[in-house]
């Protein structure tokens, strides 16, 4: 029988890739930061590694839920918007926006005017992320708001209430990577999908 002692929780810490992604920093602050404190995606660690390197400076991108991942995407592409329900939370985060980021405050009722933000003026968008609440509604509005190569990024695919989502993207032609494992803040795995169609901004 293997028995861990004191030294393997240390030794875990100490030299695992938990450290190396940051995650006892994001775990112990809250949010999702990396090991150096800096803003990232509060999606799963394998998504962040596969999605960097392919982000490029001319892609506009949609978010449904803003915050560090905001902050993050606006570093690396050319512009994104973010919708939010959370009036405390964007006081709280908007002086942290670059430039090139915007997140704009809708009351959350289902189906109403947070899940269609995406569909306001005649932008399209190479990548948009679900990543907030009422997220059924947000996928259904989304697909029309892609560009000709554009993708879907839906956080937590793996829950039971997101079936229809995943039913949806399946029905409409796209494609699906999953992307399991742990997540910033929280100690338990978790899925974050790309749905991409056979041209797709990302060259997968």
């Amino acid at each position: 029988m293997n028995i861990i002692g004191i030294g393997g929780p240390i030794q875990l810490m100490l030299n695992s890739a938990l450290k190396e992604d940051g995650w006892f920093e994001s775990f112990t602050a809250k949010q999702s930061i990396d090991k150096d404190g800096r803003p990232i995606p509060w999606c799963t660690y394998p998504f962040i590694q596969f999605i960097e390197p392919r982000l490029k400076k001319n892609f506009d991108v949609f978010e449904f839920g803003g915050g560090n991942s905001t902050i993050w995407y606006a570093q690396r592409v050319n512009s994104i918007k973010a919708v939010e329900h959370d009036q405390g939370w964007i006081e709280y985060i908007s002086d942290k926006m670059p430039g090139n980021a915007k997140i704009i405050y809708k009351e959350l009722v289902a189906d109403g005017e947070y899940s269609k933000e995406v569909l306001m003026g005649e932008e399209k968008y190479h990548i948009v992320i679900i990543d907030g609440r009422d997220r059924n509604n947000c996928a259904k509005n989304s697909i029309n708001c892609l560009t000709d190569d554009g993708v879907i990024v839906f956080d937590n695919s793996n829950l039971p209430d997101y079936k229809e989502s995943m039913v949806l993207f399946q029905n409409k032609g796209f494609k699906r990577i999953d992307f399991v494992g742990l997540s910033p803040v929280t100690a338990h795995s978790t899925c974050t999908s790309v749905f991409y169609k056979k041209e797709n901004c990302l060259n997968i």
